[in-house]
Formats: C-alpha cells, structure tokens, sequence
C-alpha cells in the first residue's frame, strides 16, 4: 500500500480556500484533511458542515474528516451528507463507539477510529474490525504547530500488528520529512500535514513525505 499524503487545511489560507484545495490537489494530494472541532472536546472551534459542503464543491480528492466533538452521533449524518467520505471519531468522545462506527458505514462513509495521545492504545483494539483507518494522533489534538511526540511510535507498531493489512494507519501532528519517514517505517501509510505542506512548496513537501526524495 502506498503512503498517501493528507493536508491539512486547518493550515491552509482560509481567505483562498478554493485555490489552496486546487494547487494541493495539483501538487499530488490524496486526500483532505478536515478537523472539526467544537470547543467542548478541545479547546479550540473550527468548522461545521456547511463548510465542509462548500469544500467538498471544489474537491476533486476525498475528504478525510475528524471528528474531535463530543456525542459525535449525532452530527455525522450531516457531516457525511455535506460530502465526508472518510469519518474519523475519538474513542473518549462518546459512550458508545461501536455503534456510531456502525452507522458511519451505514450512511455510506469509511470508518475511522481514533485516540489521544495520552489513551492506551487498546482501548480501541475491538474496534479495528469495524474500521477502514486508525488514526494515531502525535500531538495533542486542537491545535496545529505542536511538536511530534516520540512515544507514540509504538502504537503505529502495535496497530500495524493487529489490523488487516487493507486498514490505512494515519498518523497526525508534528509530520514533517523527519517524522514522516519514522512512522512510515512503523507501519504508517497516511500522513497528515498542514505547515509543513502550506508553508512549503507543496509539491516538494508531499513528495518528501512520502519518501520520493
């Protein structure tokens, strides 16, 4: 399975969003990393499906949605039929994972399952047969710009070790053309990145981040 290459438009100029989507999807993008968050899970408040409709209307890749919300139940039907076509939730941010997993699937989205960084890695073992991707956060979610964290290295390892080989491992915060190379090595194959993709020369930088140079 290739490395595919997600970034993140939280990084992006909000003000040109529709020419940042076109020159990173012409720069070799796979995806579009979108992080919604509501002020409750994390301190911080991005965007809602109004938004992400509005993306995905200038979108030729899909969109790699997160989740960082509490009850994520009961949004992901809007977020899916704004145009998310993956759907990443945190296991701490509702009662029940499995079966809002469940219906992700249900409404026609790829399953994604996530933790932070502080989360022991098998909380979310049962779950990896009801997910398309598991993503590894390597910072602490809410903002960007934050430094990679080392220890969460071994999870991408573990998760490598327990799901089927067809099952993306993401991996967010703090990649860069060091960091992404460390987590491909463990098992990884999506990486997310804003700065380093939006304050870079954006076909240089996917290309690092895959391992092309």
């Amino acid at each position: 399975m290739k490395t595919l290459v997600a970034p993140s438009l939280l990084s992006s100029d909000f003000a040109n969003l529709q020419s940042e989507i076109k020159k990173v999807t012409a720069a070799g993008a796979d995806w579009l990393h979108v992080d919604v968050m509501d002020g409750q899970f994390v301190k911080n408040i991005t965007i809602g499906p109004p938004v992400v409709a509005s993306i995905k209307k200038v979108s030729k890749i899909p969109l790699d949605v997160h989740l960082m919300i509490v009850n994520p139940e009961d949004y992901i039907a809007a977020f899916i039929k704004a145009g998310a076509d993956i759907v990443t939730i945190h296991q701490e941010s509702t009662k029940d994972p499995a079966s809002v997993l469940k219906e992700v699937r249900k409404l026609g989205a790829k399953v994604g399952i996530t933790l932070r960084p502080g989360t022991d890695i098998k909380k979310i073992e049962s779950f990896f047969d009801l997910v398309d991707l598991v993503l590894i956060m390597t910072v602490e979610p809410g903002f960007g710009g934050q430094s990679f964290l080392t220890d969460q290295v071994d999870k991408i390892r573990y998760v490598r070790k327990h799901v089927k080989p067809n099952v993306f491992i993401e991996v967010d915060g703090g990649i860069d053309e060091k960091t992404s190379k460390i987590c491909r090595d463990a098992g990884a194959n999506v990486m997310v990145a804003g700065s380093y993709v939006f304050k870079n020369d954006y076909k240089a930088a996917i290309e690092n981040l895959r391992g092309q140079k």
